[in-house]
């Protein structure tokens, strides 16, 4: 170049959605000093999942100050496993403090994606038209609710809805209420609501293992010294015990005969038996798998609440929903004037509904007709410039989402700056890289706890766990540095 210093490309960004992903991609951008960027997002405001779930008792099961941005942390965390209103007035604050607002077009789902003549073709629900270089789709797992598909559900008379639905109009106190799902979300709505009810009925398809935590609220001169020094935040943000136990539990959860999870095993087999008085009650909520199956669920108080005299467990299994409540396959009528789905969410959905065709309109959902997929969790073949934050196949659920998100969008501006730099004008990952990667992928996926006999929404269609299969720290080593030689440059 004779000494003369080629001048960067100028590229235009779209980020589809503004939960915890599409903010941070936002303003990492930004910081980059990358001026064209929007973001689409389907809702009237920001927040994800934390805007989506409103339900009583709602918190995070990771400590709050490690499900923080590194770039922003948050000394008024009130306490060590931070409530979703806290959260989501978090995410609030941040997006204002970093001026996303102006970027972001609201109530404009992204229903098509195409690429085009080098460059994606945005459409929206209210009618807008972009051009993007590159697209973030940053639209998360679990945002699509899943509701069961039980007889009769439609017929029921009371008031009914799903959990990330929560209708706050609808009076609870002194009523007989039933939740149906048992996950996390329904573990939750039990320990906070016991008490409140005439009757609460938790129904369960399966019973869960509870690990036990102490969710202790941080003191008024706790919190004040969060905010004199910040010192003290990033050394519970970084928190040597909790970096630990996230090592320890990845390194149980991919090796089924580990010493790791063995103490799991132990842990919360004692939690039951120590904390579960009648016989009867500790059976019926005794799981027949392996812990951490399912995704493990932790609560400093379920088993507390169901053995409130006004709650009720019932395993026997819902043969169908009537106007009066709902009749289990024993032949009870169990009567309810509030019928809860805490069932979860449809988690292979991604970016579906929408549209996305990437070279020669070959369509996403036509690859994902097997199973949803991507390279590291982050890229597809022949979907040049389209890249997840987590996507396919990621450590949802292994630890914090906002640790997972970050280390990937290191690794995606790195690829970003190869385009950037004139090196090319479409990446992608090669699909040999790709067929490799889904082999020892779903291999090592095949000898995790979550293949072990359960049922579960890590899950696919074929049965073969959904998430990272690999330790923590090899999660961290793939996301420091692109391997360029798995991805084809055009251009």
């Amino acid at each position: 170049m004779n000494g003369i210093k080629a001048k960067k490309r100028e590229l235009r960004f779209v980020i589809i959605g503004t939960g915890m992903a599409g903010i941070l991609a936002a303003i990492r951008l930004r910081q980059s000093g990358h001026r064209q960027v929007a973001l689409y997002e389907k809702a009237d405001r920001i927040g994800g999942t934390w805007r989506e779930n409103t339900y009583p008792g709602l918190n995070c099961d990771v400590p709050a100050h490690a499900y923080t941005y590194s770039f922003a942390p948050n000394p008024n965390w009130s306490s060590y496993l931070a409530p979703g209103p806290e959260i989501q007035s978090y995410f609030e604050g941040v997006f204002k403090e970093y001026g996303i607002g102006e970027l972001t077009h609201f109530n404009q789902e992204v229903t098509r994606c195409v690429f085009e003549n080098g460059a994606w073709q945005i459409a929206t629900s209210g009618g807008l038209k972009d051009t993007a270089d590159v697209v973030i789709a940053a639209t998360g797992v679990l945002h699509h609710p899943n509701y069961p598909d039980i007889p009769g559900l439609e017929t029921f008379a009371g008031a009914k809805f799903h959990s990330a639905r929560w209708d706050h109009s609808v009076p609870l106190d002194g009523r007989r209420v039933g939740i149906v799902g048992n996950g996390s979300t329904g573990v939750q709505i039990v320990s906070a609501l016991v008490g409140r009810p005439g009757k609460l009925i938790h129904f369960q398809r399966s019973p869960q293992w509870i690990m036990p935590v102490e969710n202790i609220p941080y003191t008024e001169e706790q919190i004040a010294a969060f905010r004199a020094d910040p010192a003290l935040v990033d050394k519970e943000r970084y928190n040597e015990t909790y970096l630990t136990n996230v090592r320890s539990f990845t390194d149980a959860i991919i090796d089924c005969d580990s010493a790791q999870i063995k103490g799991i095993e132990a842990v919360v087999k004692d939690n039951l038996e120590k904390s579960i008085k009648d016989p009867i009650l500790r059976e019926k909520l005794r799981p027949n798998y392996r812990a951490a199956c399912k995704r493990l669920i932790y609560s400093p108080d379920y088993y507390q609440a169901v053995q409130h005299p006004d709650v009720a467990v019932v395993v026997e299994g819902i043969e169908r929903v009537e106007p009066e409540g709902i009749r289990t396959k024993d032949g009870v009528l169990h009567p309810l004037d509030v019928l809860v789905l805490a069932t979860g969410f449809k988690a292979d959905r991604f970016v579906r509904p929408m549209t996305v065709l990437g070279r020669g309109g070959m369509d996403l959902d036509q690859v994902w007709a097997k199973r949803p997929k991507a390279y590291l969790a982050i890229s597809i073949p022949e979907f040049p410039n389209f890249f997840l934050l987590n996507g396919p196949t990621g450590p949802v659920g292994n630890f914090s989402l906002i640790d997972i998100a970050e280390r990937q969008w290191t690794y995606i501006e790195q690829l970003i700056a190869q385009i950037e730099a004139g090196r090319c004008r479409e990446i992608s990952v090669s699909a040999e890289a790709m067929d490799d990667y889904e082999q020892r992928r779903i291999a090592a996926a095949k000898k995790t706890i979550f293949a072990s006999g359960c049922t579960s929404w890590y899950l696919d269609a074929e049965g073969v766990p959904a998430s990272w299969p690999w330790s923590y720290d090899r999660f961290a080593e793939e996301m420091a540095t692109p391997k360029l030689d798995a991805f084809e440059l055009v251009g």
